[in-house]
């Protein structure tokens, strides 16, 4: 079971006191969408949040997803495919927004006027090693 947070979570608030590492990701989704035209990549966080809502306490959730949109892109390059990515993400905006994914199997980079934080969710994840 995913659940979506309410709007303060969306605010980071339960994320982290600071930003949360986007190193050794475990990457479910890329997707290209023609509307923007955009980028959205959705991934599972190493680890979970320092200080999680009450109700994902509650609900033994350990494992959060975040999905990243990426828009008005200039320039996108996928490199490899594998069914597991542990991938380390970085954003950097110079002029504009400069995505790269670095994972064993899987490059990715990309460049775009905006990028934004677009969901945020929690599950269980059975599996130790998210």
């Amino acid at each position: 079971m995913v659940e979506s947070c309410d709007q303060s979570c969306r605010s980071g608030k339960y994320l982290h006191r600071r930003n949360p590492s986007l190193s050794g990701v475990s990457l479910h989704e890329v997707r290209l969408v023609r509307d923007g035209p955009s980028l959205i990549l959705r991934f599972d966080l190493k680890r979970p949040p320092q200080n999680p809502p009450t109700k994902w306490i509650t609900k033994e959730f350990n494992t959060v997803q975040l999905e990243i949109t990426l828009g008005g892109i200039h320039e996108v390059r996928l490199d490899g495919f594998a069914t597991t990515t542990r991938a380390d993400i970085s954003l950097t905006k110079p002029d504009l927004v400069t995505l790269k994914v670095n994972s064993e199997g899987v490059k990715i980079s990309a460049t775009a006027d905006t990028a934004f934080l677009s969901k945020v969710s929690a599950y269980r994840n059975g599996n130790e090693t998210h």
